[in-house]
Order: structure tokens, then C-alpha cells, then sequence
């Protein structure tokens, strides 16, 4: 007789206001096995993964685990299954430290006092096995999203889970990391541990995943064994339609100058050094310049100090000749710049205000959308805000009054791409813009950075994904601890090439 499926999810529904997330979905995990989870922004992963978690109740279907049915309330019933997940956006509390996020809520104690030496023994013996590096005694405000996820991981073999849910575990690595991460899936699956691996990456699910089951707009499509079959026909089944994996552009017509950056520097919030010392460049009209290396090098500090997050420790900017070094995040926006930040949840998203008025969070100050006597023009802020979930396929179950909460990932990001767009800047600053969006999404996304170039606009692209650096800029200078390295033409260097760059075993002399 066949071994029982880890766990079965039978004919689930789940509905919230206006949408049906899951639609009579069936999905069987094996034992032992890496099944993942594919589907387009909004197909209902998230919500089913969540069902199977205890943070939803689904309104019919039944959940089975080893052949016997199982009713999961909450996510500690979850666990007392031995089932752990790995959230898209983490669950974990940004003043405390690493160590106390893994141990919250299964503390050792003895006779009431917390015993947290053996546990830091525990942590830091995982880690070591398991490869996920980590300082036990960072705050996470501290950390970065690549550690905060290695930190989410380190959360469920602490408490020994055997079913492990991964959603979009690779979205904010490196692409290292995601090498060591796919590693680390393995091991766990050899060690009898079943995955289930929620991902838009289809390169990512052929080289993992002995089963992938493909969801779309919340109906199941069908479950295939990936050795016998391609990336073309997943993202078919995906989308419903052929993808093109190519960015298709024409050769750049670099114009004037829009951002001249001089001997910039930014302090670091870790160590005394500064996170970026010295970065000099240039940003032209109609071109897209990529400022790519390993995640933790100082991007984010240059961001902060481009976009007005943060204060430069020395350097200047120059935007359009005028020198905006000081000015403040308002009029860097009004000024024609805009911004698709990396964490769209700290600093793209108010998560408790509708679709709507994020849409507009840097625009209602405009006669279109506020009156002379100061009242908010209603009815215009929503006629765009339809306007723009239209042209940017934004998902929402109840259109422009949906709470950005409740949107899954890649809807809100889509969201922060339409709004930032749409306000035709002179300079784009667009930061892991594809993070955590489907096929068709990174397609369109593409597309409309291409267009941006086309229509003489400025765009400087921040991405961790070699795919997207090879192939969506003219230009790449790589930053390395803090410093601009090289500069690579895409069409003349090799990933390789690339890597020895990131990794700061090859660097010019580079003049922006």
C-alpha cells in the first residue's frame, strides 16, 4: 500500500469581500518531497499557504495530514502538526534581536527563568549546519531582508518542523544566497523534511521542485513533475498565455544629465565605517543605468541618501544642474524624481489606507485631486485610481477602497509601480522593482522601464537579480562594500564577469 501524502488540502474555498482567493483547490504533498507552488500576483498561493497555516479558515474543503483529518484554528495548532512557514513578509518584531525572534514563543526556561544560553547553542549549531548566517544578537531593524529571512528559517527548524512552507523564499536574496537557499531545500528534503515552495521563478522550480501545481486566478490548473516539463509550458499554464523572456529594446540614445551624484557618502547604521564612501555618476536622459552587487553593499544606504531617507555624511547631488542635497523628500518628488523603494511595506505603502489613496499619497496636494478650500476632490482621486488599476492590472478584491493590507505582495507592488510612473519623473529610481512578481508582471514592468528610457526619461535600476541585470540596462556599475567598482557593458560582459565584480575580486578604475 502507498505511504499517505504528508499533507492533503482537499477541495478548498476560501472567499473574503468581492473575490473567491481559492476555488475548490486540491494540492497532495508527498513525503520527503519539494512541491512548488506556482501561480500569477493575486492566483491565491498566499491564502491557501495561510489556510494550511491556521491564519485563515476556509469555508469548505477539508485538510488531511498523514491520511488523518486535521482542523488547524490558529498558526500554534499549526505547529503542534509540525508545520512551519517562512511568510512573504516576515512575521518578525523589528526591536528585538535575532535569537529572541527564533525562540518567541517556545522559550527554554528553568523554574521560570529563561534560559537563553542553550538556546543561542541550538540557534548558532542550525546555523552552522544548515549554512544561514546569522547574528544571534542583531536587532532586526538592523538586519537585512536577506538576514531576516535566514532568520525566518532558522524560526522553523528551531521548533523542529517537519512540513515547511517557503512563500517567495527567494525574493529578497541574493543570487548566492539563492543558490545556498535551493542547497539548503535539498537537504532538508533528503532529510525526510516535505517543502512547500511557493515561487514565480520558473528557472528556480525546474533546478528544485520534484512536483509543481499551477494555480490561476484562484482555480487549480493542474499539478505536472517538472523533469518532464519545461519553463515555457509552466508560465503558459501560469498566465494563459506564451511569455517573452527577453527584454526587447532598442539601442540607447543617451541625452543630457539628470542626476550627477559627486563624492556621495552615507553613514552605516551597523559600524562606523560609512555604508556608501565616495560614489561618483551619472544618470542620462534615455538610458537605464543598473547599479547591481550582493545584497548588503550599500545599495540601500544610496538609495536613502538619493531619494532624502537619509543624510549624506559628504558628497553632493545634483539633479537636473540644481543641487538637491539637502532638499527635502516633497520636493525631490515635485522636482520630477520618483521612487519604487525596496521594502514597499516601510516605505512605499500606508498598509492601512485604501488603494486609492496610496495611489495618490504624493499627489493629493494637486488642484486635480484637493479643492481650493482644502477638501480632498473624491470622485477624481477615484476615477485615477480606476484609471490606474486598469493600466497596470492591479488585483484587488474590492477595487480602489481595498485596504492595501489585504492585497497580496505583487498587487501592491504593482500598485507602487503605477503610482510612481504614472507621474511622468524625469528620473526613476526603481529598486528591486520585480521583487515578488510573477512572469507576466516582470514582463510588463520591463516594458514600461524600457519606455520610460524611450520617452527620454532617466532611469536608475537597483536589482539584486543577475537576469534583470544582464538584461534590462545600457549600463552596469557594481558597488562593492560602499564603492563603485566597475562599469560593464551588458551586451560585452558575462555573468561570470559579473560575479567576480559583486564579489569584489575584480575592480577598475571607473570614471561615471
Amino acid at each position: 500500500m502507498e505511504a499517505p501524502y504528508a499533507i492533503e488540502m482537499l477541495n478548498i474555498t476560501k472567499r473574503f469581500p468581492g473575490i473567491v482567493a481559492n476555488d475548490n483547490i486540491t494540492l497532495q504533498l508527498k513525503k520527503g518531497e519539494i512541491h512548488a507552488l506556482l501561480g500569477e500576483n493575486g492566483a491565491g498561493k498566499s491564502t491557501l499557504m495561510s489556510v494550511l497555516f491556521g491564519l485563515y479558515q476556509p469555508e469548505e474543503g477539508v485538510i488531511k495530514k498523514d491520511g488523518e483529518v486535521v482542523e488547524i484554528r490558529d498558526p500554534n495548532d499549526a505547529n503542534a502538526l509540525g508545520i512551519g512557514m517562512v511568510h512573504q513578509h516576515f512575521k518578525l518584531v523589528e526591536c528585538f534581536t535575532v535569537l529572541d525572534n527564533i525562540i518567541m514563543g517556545v522559550e527554554p526556561t528553568k523554574y521560570g527563568f529563561l534560559q537563553k544560553k542553550e538556546a543561542r547553542e541550538k540557534v548558532l549549531a542550525l546555523s552552522e549546519k544548515y549554512g544561514l548566517r546569522v547574528d544571534p544578537d542583531a536587532l532586526i531593524e538592523d538586519i537585512t531582508v536577506g538576514m531576516q529571512q535566514r532568520t525566518e528559517i532558522l524560526k522553523m527548524l528551531y521548533r523542529e518542523n517537519e512540513i515547511l512552507i517557503f512563500d517567495e523564499p527567494t525574493a529578497v536574496l541574493t543570487p548566492q544566497e539563492i543558490v545556498e537557499l535551493m542547497q539548503i531545500m535539498k537537504n532538508l528534503a533528503a532529510e525526510g523534511k516535505s517543502i512547500l515552495f511557493i515561487s514565480h521563478k520558473l528557472a528556480e522550480i525546474m533546478a528544485v521542485a520534484d512536483r509543481c501545481t499551477v494555480l490561476r486566478k484562484g482555480k487549480y490548473i493542474g499539478t505536472v513533475e517538472t523533469k518532464n516539463s519545461s519553463m515555457e509550458e509552466l508560465s503558459a499554464m501560469m498566465v494563459g498565455r506564451d511569455v517573452n523572456f527577453h527584454v526587447e529594446k532598442k539601442p540607447a540614445q543617451p541625452g543630457d544629465t539628470v542626476l550627477e551624484i559627486e563624492h556621495m557618502s552615507v553613514a552605516s547604521k551597523l559600524h562606523k565605517k560609512d555604508a556608501v564612501h565616495d560614489v561618483s555618476l551619472k544618470v542620462r536622459k534615455g538610458e537605464i543605468v543598473c547599479i547591481a552587487g550582493i545584497d548588503g553593499n550599500g545599495q540601500s544606504e544610496f538609495v536613502y541618501g538619493l531619494t532624502g531617507l537619509e543624510p549624506l555624511t559628504g558628497g553632493r547631488i545634483l539633479f537636473e544642474g540644481q543641487d538637491i542635497t539637502r532638499a527635502p523628500i516633497r520636493q525631490r518628488s515635485v522636482k520630477g524624481m520618483s521612487h519604487i523603494p525596496e521594502d514597499r511595506h516601510k516605505h512605499g505603502l500606508v498598509l492601512d489606507y485604501t488603494l486609492e489613496d496610496n495611489l495618490v499619497l504624493q499627489r493629493y496636494f494637486e488642484p486635480e485631486f484637493t479643492s481650493k478650500t482644502g477638501f480632498l476632490r473624491r470622485d477624481n482621486i477615484r476615477s485615477y485610481a480606476e484609471r490606474l488599476i486598469e493600466d497596470y492590472d492591479v488585483r484587488s478584491g474590492q477595487g480602489p477602497v481595498t485596504m492595501a493590507r489585504a492585497m497580496s505582495g505583487g498587487n501592491q507592488q504593482k500598485a507602487i509601480i503605477a503610482r510612481e510612473i504614472d507621474k511622468d519623473p524625469e528620473l526613476l529610481v526603481a529598486v528591486q522593482p520585480t521583487r515578488g512578481l510573477d512572469v507576466g508582471a516582470i514582463e510588463f514592468v520591463h516594458k514600461k522601464l524600457v519606455e520610460q528610457r524611450d520617452a527620454g526619461k532617466a532611469v536608475l535600476l537597483i536589482s539584486l537579480e543577475l537576469d534583470e541585470v544582464m538584461d534590462v540596462p545600457d549600463r552596469i556599475l557594481v558597488m562593492y562594500e560602499g564603492e563603485i567598482v566597475g562599469e560593464l557593458d551588458p551586451k560585452k560582459t558575462t555573468e561570470d564577469e559579473l560575479g567576480l565584480y559583486m564579489a569584489g575580486a575584480k575592480r577598475d578604475e571607473v570614471s561615471a
